[in-house]
């Protein structure tokens, strides 16, 4: 492959393991206020580029927003290995210079993000974020903040910002945000994984109990 052709996107899951997981998360037992399948691939994939690790039990519990109700001890465990190896394998994907495939089309046909699954997405990874946010604004404010600001902007959670609203009405910019996210993850993970000192991702540092938030406003 010439060096300035862009790798393939590497999907997290086979796609039989991503109808199943979406299969429970949009059934009854998930929870009403559970992300669902875009919104979790989202949130998962920025706990893969995130600088500190969450635990098992902090980061189901938010995405779930409590408990659900699995059918059995048999069920619980296939489901929450599949949510850990999607997350795992997206941090093996970045580890390894890949993309990130998205499960669902890079295109926005017209709308507006937070009305497509892009929005959706994005809105799943900064849930990602929120979980432990000032941890990615720690070392560099002003380089997180930009880098974070497609994600930001493409989720539909900051549009009653007056600088955000700006940004959203080019439509054209939105549309290249769209198609350049899996690009845009790699940027992250290589910021806030890999100093550019040193070609070995530095270790996760282990996250706290509880996640704390501020920076970027969250909206609900």
């Amino acid at each position: 492959m010439p060096d300035n052709e862009t790798p393939q996107p590497y999907p997290l899951l086979e796609d039989e393991n991503l109808d199943e997981l979406d299969g429970f998360l949009a059934s009854e037992r998930a929870g009403p206020d559970a992300l669902d399948l875009i919104g979790s691939h989202g949130f998962l994939v920025a706990l893969a580029v995130a600088p500190v690790e969450q635990s098992t039990g902090v980061w189901v519990a938010e995405l779930f927003q409590g408990e659900p109700a699995f059918a059995d001890a048999t069920e619980r465990d296939r489901i929450l290995g599949l949510l850990d190896s999607l997350r795992t394998n997206a941090i093996n994907v970045l580890e390894a210079g890949g993309l990130p495939e998205l499960p669902f089309d890079l295109e926005l046909d017209g709308l507006p993000p937070e009305e497509t699954p892009t929005g959706d997405w994005c809105a799943g990874f900064m849930e990602g974020v929120f979980l432990n946010e000032a941890a990615w604004f720690e070392d560099s404010e002003e380089t997180a903040a930009t880098l974070l600001l497609p994600f930001m902007l493409l989720s539909g959670l900051f549009d009653d910002e007056p600088d955000m609203a700006e940004l959203a009405k080019d439509e054209q910019r939105l549309a290249e945000l769209t198609a350049q996210l899996p690009e845009l993850v790699l940027d992250l993970y290589l910021h806030f994984r890999v100093p550019p000192e040193t070609d070995q991702p530095r270790p996760r540092r282990k996250g706290p109990a509880g996640g704390k938030k501020g920076k970027t406003g969250r909206k609900r």
